[in-house]
């Protein structure tokens, strides 16, 4: 089996992880920025992260063989301190040049407050501005209708976004519908418990095909399971999937996407 972790926070978890994705047949993993289980106080600790995630963890997945992409941006949960937000975003375009940065991601909505709409707007013009793909995160449980509607309402406002370059993630059965309708990849996240177990992930694939989706581990500091995509390859199987349906979901499908960006290097057969 092959296969890409299109969104691991890999800062989160142990070489041993890498050693066992490595096993299993990941190729490459892609690590948004995201919250470090507190908020930061200061745009140096923001300046700290983004360059572990740019330098550090290449070398330390390369380790196994497994190729290392990042995304930039300031997460959605920190996102309420404006004078804060505005000092790290003035930092993210010198990140988004460095080699093995893709885009800018994951933005979006955590409890969908003014602040955090501000925050995403600006986020949205440095893409734009840049030229940079985008990774949307959308919110967790009751909050996550209404903030990923928010979410597409402003992408679609914004006549420089082109949604087949930008993936909707954390999507669920009553959001995915809505972001595939409007032209936007979608991401399914595979959690034991919260967002898409592995059975639900693939009753969605029942109902909406497989064409602009991706399922990824998040593998953050969390409940959550490095190993989550090929377990769920491992269910498709069992459901009756094909192992070129299975192959598509698991491996094109994020090559589809992330070749969009020229830094992204398919991975030699």
């Amino acid at each position: 089996m092959r296969y890409i972790e299109p969104h691991g926070h890999m800062v989160s978890r142990t070489t041993d992880d890498y050693h066992d994705m490595a096993t299993a047949g990941c190729q490459v993993v892609c690590e948004p920025a995201f919250w470090a289980g507190f908020d930061r106080n200061s745009a140096a600790g923001f300046y700290d992260y983004f360059s572990q995630l740019t330098e550090q963890e290449p070398k330390r997945a390369a380790r196994y063989g497994i190729q290392h992409y990042s995304w930039i941006c300031l997460n959605p949960k920190e996102s309420e301190n404006l004078e804060l937000a505005e000092e790290v975003l003035s930092i993210i375009p010198e990140f988004l040049a460095k080699p093995r940065v893709l885009g800018v991601g994951e933005i979006g909505l955590n409890k969908n407050s003014r602040n955090e709409l501000k925050v995403l707007e600006k986020h949205v013009d440095i893409a734009a501005k840049h030229d940079q793909l985008i990774l949307v995160h959308t919110p967790h449980l009751e909050d996550k209708l209404k903030g990923t509607r928010l979410i597409l309402d402003l992408l679609r406002n914004d006549s420089r976004i082109s949604p087949e370059r930008v993936i909707i993630d954390h999507v669920e059965e009553h959001t995915v519908k809505m972001v595939l309708n409007r032209g936007f990849w979608a991401g399914m996240t595979l959690y034991p418990e919260s967002k898409c177990t592995s059975a639900r992930a693939i009753d969605i694939l029942d109902l909406f095909g497989t064409d602009r989706i991706w399922m990824n581990s998040a593998c953050d500091w969390g409940h959550s399971v490095p190993l989550a995509v090929p377990r769920t390859a491992l269910e498709m199987k069992k459901r009756g999937y094909s192992r070129d349906v299975i192959d598509k979901m698991i491996y094109r499908n994020p090559i589809e996407f992330l070749s969009q960006c020229p830094k992204f290097k398919v991975p030699e057969e």
